[in-house]
């Protein structure tokens, strides 16, 4: 099956599947797989100094001839020099989040370097398609990790991005199975970019703890804390469970942040610690049962589209 769409020319891709870029999860082993399986993989470089991530970017080259992209939050410090570093290693495509594009996009757009941006909302998809942005990832409150403030949906956000760009659009957000992608391209998707699903793989970098984590909960178990500084999506356990209490108990944004500590991520997904890291996973977690690999999950992933497909066109043919 090869899918010809605007996301798959604008990639140079078979199928129009984007594998998220999360911090301790996508590095070059599992950005290679889902490439090579057909879909666009990307390196998480929110984790990654630039030397690790040349080093990342070099593997994911020599195991691959597909392309692939890196995700680059720019809320770091060092966001320039992730930059350059793509920069200087000929990467062709990037995502950038959690923050304004317009800063770099001069020196990516030079470079010949496709840009798309993850927005939570019209305004930010506005600004980025302003910008010079190649298309927006339009991300709903159900995606794992960092969210948008306007808590919007994915069902409700995809059409509103649709009815008011001029770019390709992308859904993010509760999506890992094949009904999900069918009710994605209902909603005028050109795309989707999956996280969660592709975190529970065999090439994810992520802690077997955490892997089994997303294996063994269930919807009911997804938590949105830390609204006071910027919301992220959890899977309960202690350490969220703890700040829940706090901002039940009415905790300020300082006192959060001293309960936050630092590398809370690491701890929970690379560390396996799954008690008191931060376990991020999106809403998405029913249908994820086993760890398997990442082509095998693709394949899944399109049979059931085309069985979702499938089963509409029976239902409005009788």
């Amino acid at each position: 099956m090869i899918i010809q769409n605007d996301i798959t020319k604008l990639f140079g891709v078979r199928y129009p599947i984007v594998q998220a870029g999360m911090v301790w999860v996508s590095g070059w082993k599992l950005a290679s797989a889902v490439s090579e399986a057909g879909g666009l993989g990307l390196i998480g470089a929110g984790s990654m100094k630039p030397e690790l991530l040349s080093e990342h970017i070099d593997k994911c080259r020599n195991a691959t001839s597909m392309p692939f992209g890196v995700n680059i939050p720019l809320l770091r410090e060092d966001a320039g020099d992730l930059i350059d570093t793509v920069i200087g290693k000929e990467v062709k495509i990037v995502f950038t989040s959690a923050g304004h594009p317009g800063k770099f996009i001069d020196k990516l757009k030079r470079n010949d370097i496709v840009v798309v941006h993850v927005v939570p909302s019209l305004k930010y998809a506005q600004k980025a398609e302003s910008a010079g942005c190649d298309a927006v990832v339009g991300e709903g409150i159900e995606a794992g990790g960092h969210n948008g403030k306007d808590e919007i949906t994915t069902l409700s956000l995809i059409p509103q991005l649709k009815d008011f760009l001029g770019i390709p659009v992308i859904a993010a957000g509760g999506i890992s199975d094949g009904r999900s992608i069918a009710a994605a391209f209902a909603l005028g998707a050109d795309g989707v970019q999956i996280g969660t699903r592709f975190a529970a793989t065999e090439e994810s970098s992520a802690h077997i703890n955490y892997k089994m984590k997303l294996v063994e909960s269930v919807n009911e178990d997804s938590l949105l804390i830390l609204r006071k500084i910027a919301p992220v999506r959890v899977i309960k356990n202690s350490f969220a469970m703890e700040i829940k209490e706090l901002e039940d108990s009415g905790a300020g944004k300082k006192e959060l942040l001293d309960k936050l500590g630092r590398k809370r991520e690491r701890l929970g997904i690379f560390d396996g610690d799954v008690e008191n890291g931060l376990i991020e996973a999106g809403q998405s977690l029913n249908s994820i049962k086993e760890i398997l690999p990442a082509r095998t999950v693709i394949e899944n992933l399109l049979k059931e589209t085309a069985d979702a497909i499938k089963n509409l066109k029976e239902i409005f043919n009788e």
